[in-house]
């Protein structure tokens, strides 16, 4: 009996040996020197291939069963807007002042943001053309045929049975990588063997916080990425922007103070970097903010800010208003756009609906994380340009380049009412319509 006790733990430190040499070299070593084996492209191409199966079953089974087209199965949006101002659909329609008609057309606007306004969609979840296999986009199409079935059951095996334990295991390794890590070079006085260690620690956490999540990160134009004493800006879907960015190079960030998780990784790298957290209803923090940052900027040693001007997590369909607040610093702003494939698995995070938990749950319980991360040529404020106008120049080619679309709408409707200056400015609007057109007809009758 002893001897079998001891060739079973013979057995038991042999299999745990191996899964740790497998776990150094293929996962440990390539975070450090931040090198890729090529593992998670070939996942994600198999993937790929399974998602294109996927959909063509899809297709042939609804053919077959002569129900509605592919496209119809999954929403798009109810309303059907046309891409037209106040200004073109009221003024274009008549000439003279004042017509009773025109409250037509602010009717039709209620009844269409009733129905569906351009702001709460973008708090919810991108709907796919296609269905990834996943539940969330699931409309009973796994029973299209027996084929599909059986993929769909497989994949959740996979997913939660293989995948969830792995990724499991070495998130809480690197969570208690970087608190360790983070509270020892903590310890070092401040010079440059400090700063660079620092450094080290955060990218190689952020690498494998990306190999966590089956991440596939394509970066372009490298050249661009931002300098020291500069600001990085970024649209803004999920906590996983500061991870894949931080994969990347090494930030000093700006944002709203968490609790829990979230507060925990916050406190743990504030030991070793310099980074500005504020409380979003304390405006008194803002102002204490931006004068930080303006110190910050001028020291041109100093990692570059990174900061998320849209103030909330949006949907990655769109770009929202971006606030004034990082524009009016100075210094040269480096734009990033974000785009994720959102194919592989849901990255936006709906802050007012699930807690960090269970955003977390569900990105590691996708199939994997894929985007694409452009870096954008610097930009400087023009001169005679205010902050606002710079801050929207900045969005457009940021939207732009991520195939989004842009908002006027602040971030913070998803919180707030709309502020009043919103209505006031429709109205001043409508007025000038009503002056301009009133003018135009005193003309012609005279």
């Amino acid at each position: 009996m002893e001897e079998n006790r001891e060739s079973c733990g013979l057995g038991e430190g042999k299999i745990l040996s191996i899964w740790m040499g497998l776990f150094i070299v293929l996962v440990l070593l390539p975070s450090v020197f931040r090198v890729s084996l090529g593992i998670s492209h070939f996942y994600v191409k198999i993937v790929t291939k399974i998602l294109e199966w996927a959909t063509l079953q899809i297709e042939e089974g609804v053919k077959k069963q002569k129900a509605l087209a592919l496209e119809n199965l999954i929403s798009t949006g109810v309303i059907q807007r046309e891409e037209t101002s106040m200004e073109e659909e009221i003024a274009g329609q008549r000439r003279g002042c004042f017509n009773l008609a025109d409250v037509m057309y602010f009717s039709k606007k209620g009844c269409e943001a009733i129905a569906e306004d351009e702001v709460t969609r973008r708090f919810s979840s991108e709907e796919l053309v296609s269905w990834n296999l996943l539940s969330r986009t699931n409309a009973n199409l796994h029973c299209v045929s027996w084929q599909l079935s059986v993929v769909w059951v497989t994949g959740i095996l996979v997913r939660y049975c293989l995948l969830l334990p792995f990724r499991l295991c070495l998130g809480v390794f690197n969570i208690l990588l970087l608190i360790l890590a983070t509270t020892v070079v903590g310890q070092f006085p401040n010079g440059r063997v400090k700063c660079w260690l620092s450094n080290q620690v955060q990218m190689i956490c952020a690498s494998l916080g990306v190999r966590c999540l089956s991440g596939l990160v394509h970066f372009h134009n490298r050249e661009n990425r931002p300098q020291e004493g500069g600001i990085c800006v970024a649209n803004h879907t999920s906590p996983l922007d500061v991870l894949i960015l931080a994969s990347d190079g090494c930030y000093s960030l700006v944002g709203q103070v968490h609790g829990g998780l979230l507060g925990l990784i916050q406190k743990s790298c504030m030991q070793t970097s310099q980074h500005f957290l504020f409380e979003r209803s304390e405006m008194k923090d803002r102002h204490l903010v931006r004068k930080k940052l303006r110190e910050h900027i001028a020291d041109k040693a100093k990692l570059p800010i990174l900061i998320f001007p849209e103030g909330t997590c949006v949907n990655n369909t769109s770009v929202m208003m971006f606030k004034k607040g990082s524009f009016e610093v100075g210094g040269t702003i480096h734009p990033v756009a974000i785009k994720y494939d959102p194919r592989f698995g849901d990255a936006f995070w709906n802050s007012a609906k699930y807690s960090i938990m269970t955003y977390g749950f569900n990105v590691i319980t996708s199939w994997a994380i894929v985007c694409d991360v452009w870096y954008l040529p610097p930009m400087v404020k023009e001169e005679e340009e205010d902050p606002v106008h710079f801050a929207n120049r900045v969005k457009a080619v940021i939207a732009a380049q991520g195939g989004m679309s842009v908002l006027p709408w602040d971030g913070g409707l998803k919180r707030k009412k709309v502020k009043e200056s919103f209505k006031e400015e429709q109205q001043k609007k409508y007025c000038q319509i009503v002056i301009e057109n009133e003018s135009v007809g005193n003309r012609n009758v005279c």
